[in-house]
């Protein structure tokens, strides 16, 4: 019996002692070199040189993420598993539970290096969502209508993007359509005739899509459903389902990654379509956050494979969004940025982020919503409207501005509600921008499901070795055309120009290995077509 003990307790404290076991790599950088990757959300720090301790396991960080890491001379760091990670004086430290981790010299410069990890680590899938996310502009109706979310309100929304001369595109109804969380049928007292709705605007040529979470409302007929079938998250150690927190409050959850779980809620997506019209969804919520502490998944799965499982439900919906996502690099998955703040500072960030998500494998990504998708900053503190008056007309335009040339861009705050004539005309001037070069959005589209490149691509990606590594505020959208777009209130600004020879917007040609200050009136977004 002593024996039969002792051997218990040490083959307990060996497996601990096993699991407990951490690795640790410490990578210094070659000489000049520089780092991008691990999470879109910390696009602003790219590259990397002193940055706090973050852990992919227990966060996604509000937006896409991958064990993925790509320097400016050649090697990238990839782990099948999430890791934590740290920079000090621009040494990486990267400190994983499952494997010793370093990198692997691939080539010579930053697209050597992300293309090399690309082909051999998530292959790019040969699709892409579908054309119009390229070619046209969305609309959603978040920062309208926000929980109050009706049929009267969102067709005059629709109608309002008609009258106003925009190009018509996705329309995406967002959250508080349905009668709680879990169920996909639209609140009778909001929407009367839903079908009747669908009908009229697929008439006037949107593509609909509506906001969908994994949450269900306890205390639900379909929360009882669930749970009898034992498709909820569970609590660690129990039978019980889990209570998750999240930004709506208190709710039980779909355990994504059982795969009857996943099956049920297609279902249920699929019916919903089918009753309705409904082209396809916006894929909320899924971060790894909510799940991290006290849940236990299907067989032994973790919140990066609950977070992974929901962003694989989209490939069933062509018309799909996401914001929280763990690895599904060059999947055909619409991603969108964090919502951002309605500042200067929030504008600022479009650009290193969505130069982030390019290189950890997500080209098919939108810039947030234009003005910034934080619904607050356009309320007073009693939560009422703030009068259009108060706001600033001039970073609505710049944001716009920033979003016309990028893969996709996205309306929410109602141009026409806040803005004068005068810039309601330039706003609408550069949804038809968007529009016009949708051809070749498109085109860098299908070569991104091709070869993996991003559309929206780093200095120093198509320009190696020229000095671009910390340049935020400006990018090659593909190889051809260099956009500066203004992200600060001056109306002017300066531009880096790579070698060669250079067209502006206005027709004027410059010769390139050297840096520029230009004029950019309001209704100027600077860009520049490479000519040799």
């Amino acid at each position: 019996m002593k024996t039969k003990s002792l051997l218990t307790f040490t083959a307990a404290a060996f497996a601990s002692a096993v699991f407990a076991e951490t690795y640790t790599s410490v990578i210094s950088p070659l000489d000049g070199e520089k780092w991008w990757g691990a999470a879109t959300f910390f696009g602003s720090h790219m590259p990397y040189e002193n940055f706090a301790e973050k852990d992919l396991a227990k966060s996604n960080y509000s937006n896409q993420s991958a064990p993925l890491f790509v320097s400016s001379k050649g090697r990238y760091i990839w782990s099948d598993k999430p890791f934590k990670f740290s920079a000090k004086n621009g040494v990486i430290t990267i400190t994983s539970e499952f494997e010793k981790i370093q990198p692997v010299a691939a080539g010579k410069t930053l697209k050597d290096a992300y293309l090399a990890a690309s082909k051999i680590h998530f292959e790019p899938s040969g699709a892409i969502p579908e054309d119009v996310f390229f070619s046209m502009p969305q609309y959603n109706t978040w920062i309208e209508l926000m929980y109050n979310q009706n049929q009267a309100d969102v067709e005059k929304y629709a109608d309002d993007v008609i009258k106003n001369g925009f190009p018509v595109g996705v329309f995406m109804v967002d959250d508080n359509w349905q009668n709680y969380y879990g169920n996909f049928d639209f609140r009778a007292d909001k929407f009367p005739d839903p079908k009747a709705m669908m009908d009229r605007l697929h008439a006037k040529g949107f593509k609909v899509m509506f906001w969908i979470c994994p949450f269900v409302s306890p205390a639900s007929p379909e929360f009882r459903e669930l749970n009898k079938a034992g498709l909820l998250l569970k609590e660690k150690g129990k039978k019980d389902p889990a209570m998750v927190e999240w930004w709506n409050g208190i709710s039980a959850c779909y355990d994504l990654t059982n795969p009857k779980a996943r099956e049920h809620l297609k279902g249920k997506l699929a019916a919903m379509r089918e009753k309705y019209g409904a082209d396809g969804f916006k894929f909320d919520a899924g971060d790894k956050g909510a799940v991290s502490e006290g849940i236990e998944f299907f067989e032994g799965a973790t919140p990066s494979d609950y977070c992974e499982a929901w962003a694989k439900m989209g490939l069933d919906f062509p018309y799909n969004e996401y914001r929280a996502c763990w690895k599904m690099g060059l999947q055909p998955l619409v991603q969108r940025l964090q919502d951002k703040p309605y500042s200067w500072e929030g504008i600022r960030q479009l650009i290193p982020d969505m130069l982030a998500a390019g290189l950890i494998g997500h080209p098919y990504t939108c810039p947030d919503m234009i003005g910034g998708g934080e619904f607050r900053s356009f309320l007073n503190p009693d939560m009422t409207p703030i009068d259009p008056s108060k706001i600033d007309q001039k970073l609505i335009v710049r944001s716009c501005q920033v979003h016309a040339l990028m893969p996709m861009m996205q309306f929410s705050v109602a141009p026409w509600r806040i803005l004068d004539k005068k810039n309601l005309e330039i706003c609408r001037k550069f949804a038809d921008l968007h529009k016009r070069f949708g051809p070749y959005i498109l085109e860098l589209a299908h070569n991104a499901a091709k070869t993996g490149e991003p559309i929206v691509r780093h200095m120093e990606y198509e320009f190696p070795n020229q000095g671009f590594e910390n340049s935020k505020d400006q990018f090659m959208l593909g190889p051809k055309y260099l956009v500066a777009p203004v992200v600060t209130p001056e109306d002017s600004r300066e531009v880096k120009l790579p070698a060669g020879e250079w067209k502006d917007d206005l027709g004027k040609v410059w010769k390139g290995g050297q840096t520029i200050k230009i004029d950019v009136p309001i209704d100027r977004l600077p860009y520049f077509e490479k000519l040799k």
